[in-house]
Order: C-alpha cells, then sequence, then structure tokens
C-alpha cells in the first residue's frame, strides 16, 4: 500500500498506529482494508440516517443481575446462578416483531462484569455456568432469521475486574479492548454498539481513563459501520456530538431530550417493567400500556429524530414473561412503521478526542465572586465562569503546563448563569479565538458562530496559552467551559 493509502486510512480513523514494525504495519493496514471493503463502509451521516429509519427496538437486559434481585448486584456472584434453562431467543425476536420493532440490543456485560459469551478475557462468563452456551450468539442469529438489525450493550464500568474509579490501570483499557474486539469479529455486522458506565457522574470513569478515542478508532477499524451509541447525555450538551455518534438519553434517569430543538441523532429508552432487569415481582407487575408507549414515546421521539429503544427483560428461565408479550402485541396493533425517519437537519462530526484544557491553569477579566475562571474548564457543564457585568470586553485564558499542539476549540455558554436572564440565547455578540506565539496574542483564522455551543475546527497550531477574547456582549456572559482538542 502506498502512502497515500496509510494517510486516508488514518484521516478516517480506521489505522492503529501501536504497532512494532514496518512489516506489522502494512500487514494491520491490509487487515483494516479488508474489513472496509468487506462491510462496504458508508460515510457516517448515511449511518446515522439509517439509524433513525429503524424507528424502534427492543433493549434485552439479560445477564446475572436476572438472577441477583438487583440491578447493579454483588460483583463476586457465582457464575452458578446464572442458569437460564429455558432460554429461547427466538422468543425474543418473534416479540419484538410483533411489536413492530426492527432491532434487538443485548446486555453482553453490564456492571458487574460477567460476560455472556465465551471470552478468552476473564473466567468469569457463561462458559463457567452451569448453562455453558454462548448467549451472545443465540440471540444474533434469532434476531438476523427475523430480519431484525444487531446491536450489542457493554459497560465500560466492571466492578468484578475493578474498573472502577482508584482502580484503573493501562491494562484495563487493553481488557476493554480485547473484549470489544471479541464481539465485534465473532458475531458478524453490528450495527450500533451501545456503551454504559462510561464519563458520567456515578461511574466516575473520565474518557483519559479509558481512552474514548482509542475505543472508537478499534471500533471502527472493526466494523466502519457500527455506530456509537454513548451514554453521556446527562452530562454532554445536547447541541454537539460530544464523545458519540448517537445521543443517548436513558428517560427515566431523568435524561429528557427536548421534542422541539432536537436536531442531532438520537436514541432514547425506557422499561416496560418497573426495572431494567426482571425481577421476581416482575410477571404480576402492571407493565407500561401500548397507548402510553405508542403516543407518549414512539410517535412523538421519532418525530424528534429520535429512536425509541423499549426494554423487555427475560426472565430466569430466559423467556419473557406474557405480561410484557401481550403488551408488546398491543403496541403492534396500535403502531405501523410508516417507513424513513426525516431527514436530519445538520450533521455533526463527532468529537472524540481528549479536551486538552481539562482542569488546566486559567486567567481571566474580572469575574463574578463565585465563578470564577477556573469553572470554566473543570468538566462540569452545570459550573460556570461569569463576566462581571461592568466589562464590555471579557476574555477567558487557558494556560498550559507546556507548549501543545491543538486544531479545535469549543466554547459552551451557559445561559442560565448566575446574571443571566435564562433565556436560552447567547450573549455573545462578537469575538475572536487567539493564541499566545510566545511574543504576541495571535488570531486564529476561524469563522465566527452563534451558538450555545461552538466547535471551531482549524489547522494545526502550536501554543501555551489560548484566549477567548469577547468584543462584545450583554449582561450575563457564562461559559460553561472552554475547551480545546487536538484531533487527529
Amino acid at each position: 500500500m502506498n502512502i497515500q493509502g496509510l494517510i486516508c486510512l488514518i484521516s478516517i480513523g480506521l489505522f492503529q498506529s501501536s504497532v512494532g514494525t514496518i512489516n506489522s504495519t502494512f500487514s494491520q493496514t491490509e487487515e483494516i482494508k479488508t474489513r472496509v471493503e468487506k462491510y462496504k463502509a458508508k460515510p457516517l451521516n448515511d449511518l446515522q440516517q439509517e439509524f433513525l429509519d429503524l424507528r424502534f427496538g427492543m433493549f434485552i437486559h439479560f445477564n446475572i443481575p436476572t438472577y441477583g434481585g438487583d440491578d447493579w448486584p454483588d460483583p463476586q456472584l457465582s457464575p452458578m446462578v446464572f442458569n437460564p434453562q429455558k432460554l429461547d431467543c427466538n422468543q425474543w425476536a418473534d416479540a419484538a416483531v410483533s411489536a413492530g420493532m426492527t432491532y434487538g440490543c443485548l446486555t453482553t456485560k453490564h456492571h458487574s462484569g460477567f460476560c455472556i459469551w465465551p471470552t478468552k478475557t476473564t473466567s468469569y462468563n457463561v462458559m463457567n455456568s452451569p448453562f455453558k452456551r454462548d448467549v451472545v450468539r443465540e440471540y444474533v442469529d434469532a434476531f438476523r432469521k427475523k430480519g431484525l438489525k444487531v446491536f450489542l450493550y457493554y459497560s465500560i464500568l466492571d466492578t468484578h475486574h475493578n474498573i472502577r474509579p482508584g482502580w484503573i490501570k493501562k491494562e484495563n483499557t487493553q481488557f476493554i479492548k480485547d473484549q470489544l474486539t471479541e464481539l465485534l469479529t465473532n458475531y458478524g455486522e453490528i450495527a450500533c454498539l451501545v456503551i454504559d458506565g462510561w464519563d458520567a457522574g456515578w461511574s466516575r470513569i473520565s474518557y483519559e481513563d479509558v481512552s474514548f478515542e482509542e475505543t472508537y478508532k478499534l471500533v471502527k477499524s472493526l466494523q466502519p459501520n457500527c455506530l456509537i451509541s454513548e451514554h453521556n447525555a446527562g452530562k454532554y450538551p445536547a447541541d454537539e456530538l460530544f464523545y458519540t455518534d448517537v445521543k443517548h438519553y436513558e428517560q427515566n434517569a431523568g435524561q429528557k431530550i427536548s421534542k422541539e430543538t432536537n436536531k442531532l441523532p438520537a436514541q432514547a429508552g425506557i422499561p416496560i417493567n418497573i426495572n431494567w432487569f426482571w425481577k421476581e415481582t416482575s410477571p404480576a407487575e402492571i407493565v407500561k400500556k401500548a397507548k402510553f408507549l405508542v403516543e407518549d414515546n414512539l410517535i412523538p421521539l421519532n418525530n424528534a429524530h429520535c429512536n425509541f429503544i423499549l426494554n423487555v427483560a427475560p426472565n430466569r428461565d430466559g423467556l419473557i414473561d406474557s405480561n410484557a408479550i401481550s403488551e408488546l402485541k398491543e403496541v403492534g396493533k396500535l403502531w405501523k412503521n410508516p417507513g424513513p425517519s426525516a431527514k436530519l437537519p445538520s450533521y455533526k462530526q463527532p468529537i472524540i478526542a481528549l479536551n486538552l484544557a481539562r482542569k488546566q491553569k486559567m486567567n481571566s477579566s474580572w469575574s463574578a465572586d463565585m465563578d470564577i475562571s477556573d469553572f470554566a474548564n473543570d468538566d462540569n457543564f452545570m459550573t460556570k465562569w461569569s463576566s462581571s457585568p461592568a466589562v464590555s470586553n471579557p476574555y477567558l485564558e487557558i494556560v498550559f503546563d507546556k507548549e501543545i499542539t491543538f486544531n479545535a476549540i469549543g466554547i459552551v455558554e451557559l445561559a442560565k448563569g448566575r446574571n443571566s436572564p435564562g433565556d436560552g440565547k447567547t450573549r455573545i455578540e462578537s469575538y475572536t479565538l487567539q493564541y499566545w506565539d510566545g511574543k504576541e496574542w495571535k488570531v486564529i483564522n476561524t469563522p465566527a458562530i452563534s451558538e450555545l455551543v461552538r466547535i471551531h475546527r482549524f489547522k494545526e497550531l502550536r501554543a501555551e496559552k489560548v484566549r477567548l477574547q469577547v468584543h462584545g456582549c450583554k449582561p450575563g456572559l457564562a461559559i460553561a467551559e472552554l475547551m480545546v482538542y487536538h484531533e487527529k
């Protein structure tokens, strides 16, 4: 392969640079090229539109928590409890078809770390249970047989293997990569990987602890058409694709999509029962009714560029309870798939690189006493730096420990700051982005954007300091985060 070919693969994030020799570089590149050709790699925009066209799918929370009594059971729970003696994934697929669903998504590994496929990475898996069958294989085969697309769910947080705050080691990233490699090479084409337990307030595993960029590029190198739907809508603003191809909203965790203003490809889900995993009370529960599922969720979500994923949890025998089966049939009577979804109004390039500005030193013009500059790079979109109303041309500056290479800057404006009227509108009227060349501030050549969330991309620069210089603004300026990236 020539140099142009190598550069092309790098540019689309499909080349993995950590190789030992020239021969292995070319060998790996040829493998990637083969996969790209095998899966007929499509533009991300087309994949996002196809994802929305699917409209409605079945989330299947089925794993060792099914037998533990809690959604997060004891992480040392013995594999011997996992024994779904009547497992029938064809029943799951039939139930999905009866509701008009177009895909399924199975919890291959949840937060307690048990793997329901015969992984080589750990003994904590289904082959060391009494069941000794590959549940992932039976699921993908059953759903494909019914013409349904296959998604997989995978949790980064893993309390059994100590992939949790305070315990994370470099080898944990390789462990995760090895498991994802198994899932994305042994089970045919996977349309979407739904990821959970990562950069969230409750999991506290950052995209630096476990590299998002490395993981994302691995997934795309194995399956170029596999979308990432990362559970991070509870943290990141709804206006940009931060660390995901699709915005995922866990509705019963309080993550609500704006049905009026959403412009990004999205996925939102709830369980048909009270809980995500099956409980002993589940068979007698009054499940969510078809009218509510269709009229209050499926239709309005679809109209907001959002795919609806409804969780249906199999029981300890490996079967879906009759109350859920019956209601899914009612959903199918009430709703008929209208075909392709409305076109997305705009397409965004996902941000996958690490935020280099996070917790670096900050300077600013005069700010509100309790909203000083370091709140603008604390990796928290609910805090902010607020400019003093007395300053007409405020600035916010990041000071790095050493000179860095960068080619993108993000600005997230918080319209509900202490001095803000909370009208959801930008307070910035004009601004420039600047960098310190060692002698003077120079302007970065990038067009201004008039939105609450702004992502500026430009040619690579090197600097020790970066500044947002506001030349005019309305009262109430509040910046939640000023971010700097090196997108490779």
